[in-house]
């Protein structure tokens, strides 16, 4: 590591009910990958937005390459040379890559933009960082992976010296990890600083060399990567041990009824001819590598896209689901991997959202019984331990882990029997996919039947009674958990045709 570029010292902010940073240090040096961990609602998206000028700070002081500075905007610190690469990707699908990048201060040719230079420069930058794109290319045509390397390459466009990652793996490939991991140690090797936001464990000891640990808007401290064990980094952030045991067998009695039975599923590419059951009280994870077909799946399941052919059976009898108000009065719940776009509505408060699948019971006429309402909404606050200030608390105001608390909330109110968990744990920290973990397991026990696509394999090994396995949206696998190990489902995730 090289000389101190970025020092935060005692910063305090507090909003109305909230007292979001109390007195938290952070020091990022030249050449360093830092890591900051906390559970969701600890502070550290707060700590960045008062670093990047999004919020300003009531206490403290940010030095930067040794001056005293205070942005008013993102602008002001991207000009100095501070970006984020953002977990929610902030690009336009329908431009092409180079014209993300340079958007807001497009290459001219006299009164037009010029398109050629801009093509060029992208260019330069994707060989600065070794990624294969091309900068001709409209966004909305490249993976989540490559969207992701055209964010590094926009923040490396702004001259940057300290680049901030904000859950940069969450919805990428172990391969693409790999290639971001590559990028990082590059940019660590040009004396960048990093700052690193994760609640991947298994990464942060592969990629950083200090972690600083925040906790309840406070500084809990600091430590030397190689020096520490991840449960030392664990106790600092919820004061406690939690183990990841994987599960042994199977909780699901042999002669469980079958609830819900899929035959022969088909719509698109992403989904052929897929074919499973899900039993009484069971878990049962669906495992693969990102763009197997499981959320796809899913989906087509769910009603929220439509299906060529195929066979639903819910209980013994065949239904139609043509759209997710067919799936619901079906007693299917979804929890989409993507919260803000289809599980909530962040301009809403949390009592609002709690109620929004099951709205009609609230009603007295034209009037919604805003008391009942919120009554409602405060008893699964209590329940799923969502940190909220009150019910009436807007959802954007949240961290990652308590918006989808809220998304949980709104199907229990709805008492749907089948659940779709789809990346349930996606951006949360461990002391909140605890309590998920926890939640789930009471769900099954209280006769629900779950089923739960996730990305990460101790999730798989640890909550799933069964696992089913795709790979190019093919279902490749079926594992009870007692035989389920990662190397079989590793074996049948890349099983091709």
């Amino acid at each position: 590591m090289g000389e101190v570029i970025l020092t935060m010292k005692g910063i305090d902010k507090s909003f109305p009910g909230v007292h979001a940073l109390d007195h938290v240090d952070l020091e990022v040096c030249k050449g360093e990958v830092h890591a900051l961990m906390g559970e969701n609602g600890a502070g550290k998206s707060t700590l960045m937005k008062v670093l990047t000028g999004i919020y300003s700070k009531d206490e403290g002081t940010i030095t930067y390459e040794g001056r005293e500075v205070e942005f008013t905007n993102p602008r002001e610190a991207q000009d100095a040379g501070i970006v984020i690469v953002h977990q929610e990707l902030n690009m336009l699908g329908h431009l092409t890559v180079a014209q993300n990048i340079f958007i807001g201060r497009e290459f001219m040719k006299g009164a037009l933009i010029d398109d050629k230079k801009m093509n060029e420069e992208a260019r330069k930058l994707f060989d600065q960082l070794g990624i294969d794109i091309d900068p001709r290319e409209t966004m909305s045509r490249l993976t989540v992976g490559k969207q992701q390397m055209c964010e590094i390459a926009k923040a490396i466009s702004h001259d940057a010296k300290v680049i901030i990652f904000d859950e940069p793996s969450a919805a990428l490939t172990e391969a693409e990890i790999e290639e971001l991991f590559k990028i990082i140690r590059d940019l660590r090797d040009k004396q960048m600083g990093i700052v690193y936001i994760s609640h991947r464990m298994d990464e942060i000891k592969v990629i950083t060399d200090r972690v600083t640990v925040m906790r309840d808007g406070g500084y809990v401290g600091t430590l030397i990567t190689k020096d520490s064990t991840k449960d030392d980094i664990i106790n600092m952030m919820v004061g406690r041990v939690i183990y990841e045991d994987p599960k042994s067998q199977s909780n699901v009695p042999a002669d469980a009824p079958v609830v819900l039975k899929v035959e022969h599923l088909n719509a698109g590419r992403m989904v052929r001819d897929v074919s499973f059951e899900l039993r009484k009280g069971e878990i049962l994870g669906f495992s693969g590598l990102m763009g197997a077909g499981r959320t796809e799946t899913a989906r087509a399941l769910f009603g929220a896209d439509p299906k060529e052919s195929g066979d639903i059976y819910i209980n013994g009898q065949k239904v139609e689901i043509k759209s997710p108000q067919d799936a619901v009065k079906c007693g299917i719940g979804y929890l989409s991997e993507d919260r803000k776009r289809y599980g909530i509505v962040v301009a809403k408060s949390v009592a609002e959202n709690s109620t929004m699948a099951t709205l009609e019971n609230y009603m007295s006429g034209l009037f919604i019984n805003k008391k009942q309402e919120k009554e409602t909404a405060q008893q699964y606050v209590d329940l799923l331990k969502t940190k909220t200030p009150s019910v009436d608390q807007l959802v954007v105001n949240l961290s990652g882990g308590n918006q989808q608390k809220v998304v949980i909330a709104k199907w229990l109110v709805r008492n749907c029997d089948i659940l779709i968990f789809d990346e349930p744990t996606r951006g949360i920290d461990v002391g909140a996919k605890s309590e998920i973990y926890h939640l789930m397991n009471e769900l099954v026990a209280q006769g629900k039947s779950i089923i739960m696509i996730s990305s990460e394999m101790t999730e798989i090994l640890r909550m799933s009674d069964r696992i089913v396995v795709m790979c190019e949206g093919r279902k490749t696998g079926e594992l009870d958990i007692a035989e389920a190990t990662q190397e079989r489902i590793m074996h049948a995730a890349t099983l091709r045709d």
